[in-house]
């Protein structure tokens, strides 16, 4: 019998973000023997016990880990995932998040997959990766990327929906060699990661550089997400992204992002909204916003910038939309409860991969250059589902 070093089991538990009394809930442990099932996972974690196979499994899952992890000799160092763009020097950290934890490990897994397939096929270095700093202005790196990518502002504008406008932008970034993902859980709505825990992350490498925009988000917030994680990629900054610009580097990428779907000099026709009524600034930049298939939230962080809206004003506006997006959600929530149906599981996991990614996986099957266990891992699901996700087929199509 292989005897665990219980360090482990107290490392395991702590970064998944439970004290003893609620894994020892989640794990199924109760009281016994006198012992309240907190004082059983404590002596387990001082190497008094040794856990069964059984509760090892449960420990896996509650504490979403490889049951492989528990057989280690010591805690595993944490991964480089770069910089969290969501903190200011002399800050406190954001709060440990357990899922966010776990979405960042599985997409450096699939990074790495990814790379190593890319390195195969001796994909040349990508040369904007790390190709500025914030002395670049935001005006000249505007541009340059805009250039870089192709993009054209007019055909972004005149796509009929935010949807389509993103899957325009998103198909000019792939094209430069950018592999963009809409990741916002687990698998499972039951593990949706708000966007105030996160909003975007960028792995700034030059073979398989990577863009993870939260789904979680309103799709007209996708867009600018996508361009503000470009640009980490020109900066060569790796890390996680939130919803506010108090770090420098934040506010860098924000006004980039900004002048690429919006330039300053689209803003006159607002200029008005200084001393305008909240509801009636709500009213004009609605109908703006969705002119240019852009979000209602941009468009105020924008005005904001530009010094034509108070700081107080656009506080009030992003209470408003932050509660009226809270609205929306839980309404879609309770629709999505009450049918039946729904968008074909396919359907949802190609979107969120995208086109590059799974053109990528697809041709390495096929060329015999990775196995559908590592396919399955780069896509997110089990090895059988690979060909139907790959085909596009439904659920049915699965034998």
């Amino acid at each position: 019998m292989i005897t665990l070093n219980p360090a482990i089991l107290t490392w395991a538990r702590e970064t998944a973000g439970l004290s003893l009394e609620d894994a020892a809930d989640a794990i199924g442990l109760n009281d016994a023997r006198g012992l309240r099932g907190s004082e059983r996972l404590a002596a387990l974690e001082k190497g008094e016990n040794q856990p069964s196979r059984p509760l090892l499994l449960k420990m896996a899952k509650a504490y979403r880990r490889s049951l492989l992890v528990f057989y280690l000799t010591e805690p595993p160092k944490r991964g480089d995932r770069g910089q969290d763009f969501r903190t200011v020097p002399g800050a406190p950290p954001p709060l440990y998040d357990p899922e966010l934890d776990a979405l960042l490990r599985d997409i450096n897994a699939r990074h790495s997959i990814v790379k190593s397939l890319r390195e195969d096929l001796e994909a040349e270095p990508l040369a904007f990766v790390g190709s500025v700093n914030m002395d670049t202005s935001v005006t000249q790196l505007a541009r340059r990327v805009a250039h870089h990518l192709g993009f054209v502002l007019s055909e972004f504008q005149s796509q009929s929906s935010v949807e389509l406008a993103f899957a325009y932008l998103r198909s000019k970034i792939e094209a430069s060699g950018i592999f963009v993902l809409l990741l916002g859980n687990l698998g499972s709505h039951h593990t949706n990661i708000s966007v105030d825990t996160f909003r975007g992350f960028a792995i700034a490498d030059r073979i398989a550089p990577f863009v993870v925009v939260n789904d979680q988000d309103a799709h007209s917030a996708w867009a600018f997400t996508a361009l503000h994680e470009v640009i980490h990629l020109w900066l060569g900054t790796t890390g996680v992204s939130g919803t506010g610009d108090t770090a420098k580097i934040e506010r860098y990428c924000n006004d980039v992002a900004g002048e690429i779907l919006l330039p300053t000099n689209e803003m006159s026709s607002l200029a008005a909204l200084r001393s305008a009524r909240l509801s009636s600034a709500i009213e004009r930049i609605s109908a703006f916003a969705r002119r240019r298939n852009v979000s209602r939230a941009m468009v105020s962080y924008k005005l904001f910038r530009t010094g034509l809206i108070s700081e107080r004003l656009l506080t009030d506006l992003k209470n408003h939309l932050n509660k009226e997006w809270a609205a929306i959600k839980a309404k879609n929530a309770d629709v999505q409860k009450q049918s039946e149906g729904g968008p074909n599981y396919y359907v949802v996991r190609r979107h969120r991969l995208g086109p590059a990614l799974l053109g990528l996986v697809s041709s390495s099957l096929q060329d015999g250059n990775i196995t559908y266990t590592k396919a399955g891992q780069v896509l997110g699901v089990k090895p059988r589902n690979v060909d139907p996700l790959l085909r596009g087929r439904s659920m049915s199509g699965v034998r």
